[in-house]
């Protein structure tokens, strides 16, 4: 997922929701968000946003907030809010760095980046999700004991972002028993479609990764 990207977010209230094929695209706000009654959880990822809705499915009571990149991906969160009538998700449009720096300080419980775009190319390194100003901004957002969740399919992006969360021990504890902690997805986190078709057709090896804000 690159840094400027079209932008799902935060919890808001399916009752609001027009049926997906009369949806016109919404602007986000130029407002910071308010502060969040509930536990708030965020997700960015290069995958459907039908994961968001099961985060919320399985939530409850929580709120997730999905960053998307893709208008396909976004009408299918939206039938899936549809079908299950969740009250918890919120579309807005803009670019997702846009859409976290407006979350006050200290509001989420949960930020996820599940298979953001690796940007393999050195000289592409500066593009990638996981680098010291985002990682920055996502500990300013994460509640004290809240969690990072990191997961990736590609060993390169996989080396960059060990390298940059290296510079946030004093941000983070890295959440980890041994191997089985980072090769097996933790409970609460469901599958995305991506990585379902990164384990069974192109026969990847999928990563997973837990920091807890100190």
């Amino acid at each position: 997922m690159r840094l400027c990207s079209i932008a799902a977010l935060v919890a808001v209230r399916a009752a609001a929701l027009q049926p997906v094929r009369r949806l016109q695209p919404l602007r986000a706000a130029a407002t910071a968000e308010p502060a969040p009654s509930k536990p708030a959880n965020l997700r960015a990822a290069a995958s459907s946003v039908a994961w968001a809705a099961s985060a919320a499915w399985s939530l409850g009571t929580y709120k997730p907030e999905r960053i998307a990149h893709n208008a396909v991906g976004v009408a299918q969160a939206l039938t899936h809010v549809r079908d299950r009538t969740l009250a918890n998700v919120r579309i807005q449009h803009g670019d997702a760095l846009e859409v976290l720096r407006r979350v006050p300080d200290g509001a989420l419980t949960m930020v996820y980046l599940l298979h953001p775009d690796p940007w393999p190319k050195n000289k592409h390194a500066k593009r990638r999700m996981m680098n010291d100003g985002p990682v920055r901004m996502i500990a300013d957002k994460l509640k004290p004991g809240g969690e990072f969740r990191f997961g990736t399919d590609h060993a390169v992006y996989l080396r960059h972002a060990l390298m940059v969360m290296r510079r946030f021990t004093d941000e983070f504890e890295w959440v980890v028993d041994g191997p089985a902690s980072w090769q097996n997805r933790p409970s609460g986190w469901p599958e995305t479609r991506y990585e379902h078709k990164a384990r069974t057709v192109y026969n990847h090896e999928v990563w997973y990764f837990r920091f807890r804000r100190r």
